[in-house]
């Protein structure tokens, strides 16, 4: 079966494709299918910020974005996995992964439709600290698109009393708050993505300050305030 058929098939059948999840119907197919098809599109996004340097760091970036989101997906599911078990789920680490990769995926095809957006201003903006702030953005409306989306496929898919539903539902979105947090700061632990002109290559840079920290630096130097 075609990766990418996999990924359509949930964004035009999400139901279909939530109830083969919770029944553990081609389960590993989809694991499969999910990771190569996202790691793709992520990789092709990746390239494209990574062009603002030079082409050793387009190269970088398209292995290290889809390294990212592979990581924060790694670091984060555990909690969820054995949380929901001891809620009394049922269902397998396998289920949950095919579900967070679904969600993953849905970021993916989001930045990749963002794409042609995204290298219009590289190709006719020459600044890159407007550069690094507008990918943010784009960052941040993708990941809550899909972390909105897994939110509803857990909720799709949850069969639980009304009573222990609400007791879950506060403790997943706690989750997914953690999830935003852990994806913000491991992607400032494995910068740079666009690479400084100023700045030779490097596969990392040294660990200093925070993810937050930076932002509020970039939106400051866009308002003209240092």
């Amino acid at each position: 079966m075609n990766h990418f058929t996999i990924v359509m098939e949930f964004l035009r059948n999400r139901q279909r494709f939530l109830k083969e999840v919770d029944q553990g119907i081609r389960i590993d197919i989809k694991i499969i299918s999910l990771l190569i098809a996202s790691s793709a599109f992520f990789g092709i996004y990746g390239g494209i910020i990574g062009s603002f340097s030079n082409p050793l760091q387009i190269i970088s970036s398209a292995i290290k974005l889809p390294a990212l989101y592979l990581l924060t997906l790694l670091i984060c599911l555990p909690t969820l996995y054995f949380y929901e078990i001891s809620s009394g789920s049922k269902r397998s680490f396998g289920q949950y992964l095919a579900l967070l990769l679904a969600a993953t995926s849905v970021i993916s095809v989001m930045l990749f439709g963002f794409a042609p957006i995204t290298l219009f201003f590289r190709l006719s903006i020459d600044d890159y600290t407007f550069f690094q702030l507008l990918n943010i953005v784009i960052f941040g409306i993708t990941g809550l698109i899909g972390v909105n989306v897994f939110y509803q496929c857990m909720g799709l898919i949850t069969e639980q009393e009304a009573e222990e539903n609400k007791s879950r539902t506060r403790l997943l979105k706690a989750w997914l708050v953690l999830y935003g947090f852990v994806g913000s700061q491991l992607g400032w632990t494995l910068r740079p993505f666009f690479g400084d002109p100023g700045e030779p290559f490097a596969v990392f840079r040294e660990l200093e300050s925070n993810f937050y920290l930076h932002l509020l630096e970039l939106i400051g130097k866009v308002l003209g305030w240092g």
